[in-house]
């Protein structure tokens, strides 16, 4: 039966799971995960964008603005948080939405990098990046590889990759990961792991593409392609109890909640406010708080996408950086 609502798909995915924080459907206590170390902190910069794409976990599209633009302001009071509380904050992540479609997006940029950050831009690569290449080149040119920028392309197949992000997709991409090869920027392409197609082929497949292109990228570095877990919010998955560390030989520090959090602002809101990670925008349960002071809690691993994307995918957002 197809899911056609989010009342239904919600029904349909817990079967009685991820609904007590503390306990799994089972009765066995949940595996959570305490912050170790900031070391990355990702600014939502707003759902929308210029693509609607089919399995957006996000849901961003040219219509979907539930999170809203981010001002420099906004972004700039976490990071004096950083400075102040010298946190051991090493990246600066901007994702969307398309970030390069929030009108402060360079400053935000040029304010993370001039701070010693490392910054890494996720982005689809097509118009709104490219109505930004001066700014881009004379942030390259002051910052060099500090700036990293990771397009995503989501097979090596085009018509794959189009069946997930709208016909004629395929090709402003790629001009957008040629522009970036071609000016030496410090950049990667990010794949997802489509139908059980194993990893081998998947890079073989992206190393033929980026030799045909001239793409100045080594597909067999995970950190030059980062390939992450499909999420599918419609999949039955299991819980993991605090058990499961030793079952699976996996450790809490390995999850990306361990050292990362990110910023969002919802629309209507006020201020901003700080949430576990990149995957759960919209799940009001893991609001942390205001600040980053109040989001250094333990993460109760209490959602899908925490089992499915980061224990059992082992997946990460920053991963390559």
């Amino acid at each position: 039966m197809t899911v056609t609502t989010p009342q239904a798909r919600d029904k349909a995915l817990r079967r009685g799971k991820f609904v007590d924080p503390d306990v799994t459907a089972d009765g066995a206590r949940r595996a959570e995960v305490a912050l170790s170390g900031l070391r990355t902190l990702w600014i939502n910069t707003g759902t929308l964008c210029n693509l609607t794409c089919r399995n957006c976990y996000i849901e961003s599209s040219p219509t979907n603005d539930r999170l809203a633009y981010i001002t420099a302001a906004e972004a700039a009071a976490f990071f004096d948080e950083i400075a102040a509380g010298k946190l051991p904050t090493e990246t600066i992540g901007f994702t969307g939405g398309e970030p390069f479609m929030n009108p402060d997006i360079m400053a935000m940029l040029a304010d993370a990098l001039g701070r010693g950050h490392r910054v890494l831009v996720l982005t689809n690569a097509m118009k709104p990046m490219a109505h930004k290449r001066a700014e881009l080149l004379a942030l390259k040119e002051r910052f060099g590889t500090a700036l990293q920028i990771r397009v995503s392309i989501d097979h090596h197949a085009r018509a794959i990759h189009e069946l997930e992000r709208g016909p004629r997709s395929w090709a402003p991409t790629l001009e957008g990961v040629k522009w970036l090869s071609d000016n030496g920027f410090h950049f990667a392409v990010a794949g997802r792991t489509f139908m059980g197609e194993a990893e081998d082929a998947m890079r073989r497949g992206y190393a033929r593409l980026f030799a045909k292109e001239a793409i100045a990228l080594d597909a067999r570095d995970p950190a030059q392609l980062v390939l992450l877990p499909e999420m599918d919010e419609t999949l039955d998955v299991p819980e993991i109890s605090e058990a499961c560390w030793d079952i699976l030989g996996a450790k809490p520090d390995d999850v990306m909640c361990a050292h990362e959090r990110m910023v969002i602002k919802r629309k209507g809101a006020a201020r901003p406010t700080v949430i576990p990670c990149t995957l759960l925008p919209y799940d009001e349960r893991f609001e942390m708080g205001a600040t980053l002071a109040e989001a250094d809690g333990a993460v109760k691993l209490n959602h899908p996408h925490c089992a499915r994307f980061c224990v059992l995918g082992g997946g990460s957002c920053s991963g390559g950086t």
